[in-house]
C-alpha cells in the first residue's frame, strides 16, 4: 500500500513536467542581421494609476534597450500620486486619462487611448511593474518575426517582503497555465498581459482592446480574439529579460491581483491542462497535509513525495521568480496562500458579482464602480 500510494504521488508530481515547457525568449545572436527601429517603429504603451513606485524602473530600462522604441507612452489613468510626474522626468509621452465610457473596465480603456495616441508598425503593451534587460526588446521583436502573430511574456517575479514569497505556487500554477503544450491548439488561448507585443495590422484585425473593452481578464480574451482572426499567440518566459515586482504596496494589493481573475481564468484553459493542474495541486496537498495527520508508519511515502515535489519546485523557481533560498522548501505556506487567494475569489465572483482592483470596484459583467 506504501509503494502504491508513493507511486501515485510521483505520478502526481510529474504530471507538472507534463505542464511545463522552457519556452524561453530565444537569445539574440549578436551575428544575426541587426534590427533597424528605423524599418520597424515600435510604439511601447504603458497604462499606470497610482504606479510613481515602479514606473522609473521600467522607464530606466526602456531608456538603455539595444532596440530603442520609436516613442514611449505613459497613460495616466487617473492617478492619486506622482504618476504623471515621474513620467514626465523621463522625457516620454504622458496622455491623461478620460473618464472612463460605460462598458469599459479602466485598464482596457487607457490601452486604448494609448493605442490611438501611438504611431509605431509595431506596438508593446507593459504593465509599469515591468523591468527589461538591455537586449529585452530586440530579442523579442525578432521572436515574434520568426513565430508571427503576437506574443507575450510571463515575467520573473522578483519578491523582496515575505507575504511577496507567499505568491510562490501561483506564480508557479500560472507557469503552467501558460506554458502547457495543450494550450497551443486552444482557441481561447491568452496572453500575458504585462508584456504583448504585436503589429499595428495584427492589433487592428483582431479589434484590439476595444473588442474586450468589458472584460475583466483582458489579456486572456485579447489572446481568444487574435486566435479568431486566425493569428498566431507565442507566450514565453521572461527569466533574465523581462521581470516585474508584482505587489510592493503591501499584501493586499496582492491578495487583489491574485483573487481578481482566479476563478475565472480557469474556464480559459483547455481540459487537459486544467486536468493536469488539479491533479499536481492534490498531489501537493496531500504530500503536505498528511504527515502531520497520519500514523508514523503511513507517513513515510508522503514525505517522500514531499521531497520530490520540493526538488520540482527547486528546478521550476529557476524560471518563475526569486523567492527567496527557504520558502520553496516551505512551500505549503504559499499553498495555503493559494487556497486562500481561490475561496476569497470564489467570494468575490460568486456573492458580490465584482471585484476590487487598484481603488475601483469592477463589476463581473463589466461594469466599473468608483
Amino acid at each position: 500500500m506504501s509503494l502504491l500510494i508513493m507511486l501515485l504521488l510521483a505520478a502526481a508530481c510529474a504530471s507538472g513536467l507534463v505542464l511545463f515547457h522552457r519556452n524561453t525568449i530565444p537569445v539574440r545572436r549578436p551575428s544575426s542581421s541587426p534590427l533597424s527601429p528605423e524599418k520597424s517603429k515600435l510604439s511601447v504603451i504603458i497604462p499606470a494609476r497610482n504606479e510613481e513606485r515602479n514606473l522609473p524602473h521600467l522607464l530606466a530600462s526602456l531608456h538603455v534597450q539595444t532596440f530603442k522604441p520609436f516613442e514611449i507612452i505613459v497613460v495616466d489613468d487617473n492617478s492619486e500620486d506622482r504618476t504623471r510626474a515621474a513620467a514626465e522626468s523621463y522625457g516620454v509621452t504622458v496622455v491623461d486619462g478620460t473618464p472612463l465610457p460605460p462598458g469599459w473596465t479602466g485598464k482596457n480603456w487607457a490601452v486604448w487611448n494609448g493605442y490611438k495616441r501611438a504611431s509605431g508598425d509595431l506596438i508593446a503593451f507593459l504593465d509599469a511593474d515591468v523591468r527589461l534587460g538591455p537586449v529585452a526588446l530586440e530579442s523579442l521583436v525578432a521572436a515574434r518575426a520568426q513565430s508571427g502573430g503576437v506574443v507575450s511574456v510571463v515575467p520573473f517575479h522578483h519578491t523582496e517582503k515575505l507575504y511577496e514569497k507567499l505568491a510562490l505556487i501561483p506564480n508557479i500554477l500560472g507557469l503552467f497555465a501558460f506554458t502547457s503544450p495543450f494550450e497551443r491548439t486552444n482557441p481561447k488561448k491568452g496572453l500575458y498581459g504585462s508584456c504583448i507585443l504585436t503589429s499595428r495590422s495584427d492589433y487592428e484585425q483582431a479589434q484590439g482592446h476595444e473588442a474586450v473593452k468589458s472584460e475583466l481578464l483582458d489579456d486572456l480574451n485579447l489572446g481568444a480574439k487574435y486566435r479568431e482572426a486566425g493569428i498566431p499567440v507565442t507566450n514565453f518566459i521572461g527569466r533574465d529579460k523581462v521581470s516585474f515586482r508584482m505587489y510592493p504596496g503591501g499584501i493586499r494589493s496582492e491578495v487583489e491581483g491574485f483573487s481578481k481573475g482566479a476563478v475565472l481564468s480557469t474556464g480559459k484553459l483547455n481540459v487537459r491542462t486544467t486536468l493536469l493542474v488539479a491533479v499536481w495541486l492534490i498531489g501537493l496537498i496531500a504530500a503536505e497535509a498528511a504527515p502531520f495527520v497520519l500514523a508514523a508508519s503511513w507517513a513515510m511515502p508522503f514525505i517522500i513525495g514531499y521531497v520530490l515535489y520540493t526538488l520540482q519546485i527547486y528546478y521550476f523557481v529557476r524560471y518563475t521568480g526569486r523567492f527567496g533560498r527557504w520558502m520553496p522548501a516551505l512551500h505549503p505556506l504559499s499553498t495555503l496562500f493559494f487556497l486562500f487567494i481561490m475561496l476569497y475569489s470564489v467570494y468575490q465572483v460568486a456573492f458580490l458579482g465584482r471585484v476590487a482592483w487598484k481603488g475601483r470596484r469592477v463589476e463581473v459583467g463589466g461594469r466599473n464602480k468608483s
